[in-house]
């Protein structure tokens, strides 16, 4: 199965952000904690030039802890700011407004030296499909003035928002790029839901995302699912997603099974998972 998806909106969405962004200071680009390689559109480095950047990885009370803290010292080493919040709890946004802040330093102290007086940060954020940012927005905002979902695709046309008088933030919709050149790529955004399922083959992405739990996650599906241990190992993945459709009465519904079990891994209902590290990139620059 080859997944590209790249609606015409998203060419649009793309000129127009580059068309914005010289109004605004900095550039807030999120990624998805669970798969930060994966969720970076490659073509935002070009786009924004040397713009200053945070980078901002969402959804991080759904990814693996320990590997959110490996991204965030690899950003260090590469000279990014990076931060990791829970935008749904609030968790971090003061550690984004500091480290922007703190980015912004020369800046401001540039203005200050012209005689310039102290205005809002201007921000735009910036990333795929269903990352987060209309509730970033939103939690900045205290209240519900970005429209939000969990699917892609949601936003459609750049707005203006307000935070009191620190920060105005430029909301843009998700911006895929043409063309995806690892079809792992593709596979990751499946599976945490920044490609909109009907046009994927779902058993295909369930059985890739079962695959990467059993080898890195160990006992996750048999906890959840009320499996055998050793039934992750013996059985195949299609096998495996029989046995679960069995266990959840779905009788012999392959596709409800593979559903599901999507369902509940973006959902965070069998646990805390990233589906990549820093180290599966220097491996892939080294190859």
């Amino acid at each position: 199965m080859v997944i590209q998806w790249y609606p015409g909106h998203m060419a649009k969405a793309k000129r127009e952000f580059t068309e914005k962004l010289k109004m605004v200071d900095i550039v807030f680009e999120l990624v998805d904690a669970r798969i930060p390689y994966s969720s970076k559109n490659p073509d935002i480095k070009e786009m924004i030039g040397d713009k200053p950047h945070v980078m901002v990885l969402m959804k991080s009370d759904l990814a693996d802890p320990k590997r959110t803290a490996e991204w965030i010292r690899y950003y260090d080493a590469q000279g990014i700011p990076a931060v990791s919040i829970n935008a749904q709890q609030g968790q971090g946004l003061k550690e984004v407004m500091q480290l922007a802040k703190k980015v912004l330093q020369p800046v401001f102290d540039k203005r200050e030296q012209k005689g310039l007086k102290m205005r809002a940060i201007r921000a735009v954020c910036v990333g795929i499909p269903n990352v987060g940012k209309s509730t970033l927005i939103n939690r900045f905002a205290r209240k519900n003035i970005a429209r939000t979902g969990n699917k892609p695709g949601v936003t459609k046309a750049q707005q203006w928002i307000k935070y009191g008088k620190e920060l105005e933030l430029l909301d843009t919709p998700g911006i895929l790029w043409p063309k995806f050149e690892d079809q792992e790529v593709g596979k990751r955004l499946a599976v945490t839901g920044a490609i909109k399922d009907t046009l994927l083959h779902l058993d295909d992405i369930a059985i890739y995302a079962m695959e990467y739990l059993r080898d890195n996650y160990p006992g996750a599906l048999a906890a959840r699912y009320k499996l055998d241990e050793d039934l992750e190992t013996s059985e195949s993945m299609p096998e495996l997603l029989m046995t679960i459709s069995h266990k959840r009465g779905f009788r012999d519904d392959y596709d409800r099974a593979s559903k599901t079990v999507i369902y509940e891994i973006r959902n965070g209902q069998l646990g805390r998972f990233t589906f990549e590290r820093p180290s599966d990139i220097k491996e892939k620059t080294n190859d």
